[in-house]
């Protein structure tokens, strides 16, 4: 079992950015793979983002060119840095692990969860 606390998220304007971060306790994440979801109001959980054992990154075709995930393993930590924000990425993000692999996008088959930090992008 491993403990996922998210953090980072905020209000910003449309165009600007925001850094969260999944700082992970109890084991190490190193073998994982550590996903980005997202959940806005009246709608499903979505993958926005992951990355795998070996630092392999995945995106939703919704964050490519945006967004850049990344890990820490020193630090059993996981970033997801996002740049030109729109109002549509409005939505509680969530971090989730799962053993080695990004091997889906369905939330179930990730393990550990985080509680969400709000991101709210105004336009």
């Amino acid at each position: 079992q491993v403990l996922l606390v998210e953090s980072g998220g905020g209000l910003v304007q449309a165009g600007g950015s925001l850094r969260l971060s999944c700082a992970a306790s109890g084991r190490t994440i190193s073998g994982d793979a550590v996903g980005w979801f997202r959940q806005a109001p009246g709608k499903e959980r979505e993958v926005v983002s992951c990355v795998d054992w070996n630092s392999r990154t995945y995106y939703a075709d919704s964050a490519k060119g945006r967004f850049t995930i990344s890990k820490d393993n020193a630090k059993n930590t996981v970033y997801l840095q996002m740049n030109s924000l729109k109002p549509e990425d409005t939505a509680v993000y969530s971090c989730a692990s799962r053993v080695r692999g990004c091997y889906s996008s369905d939330p179930k088959r990730y393990e550990d969860w985080g509680q969400g930090t709000q991101v709210t992008v105004s336009s």
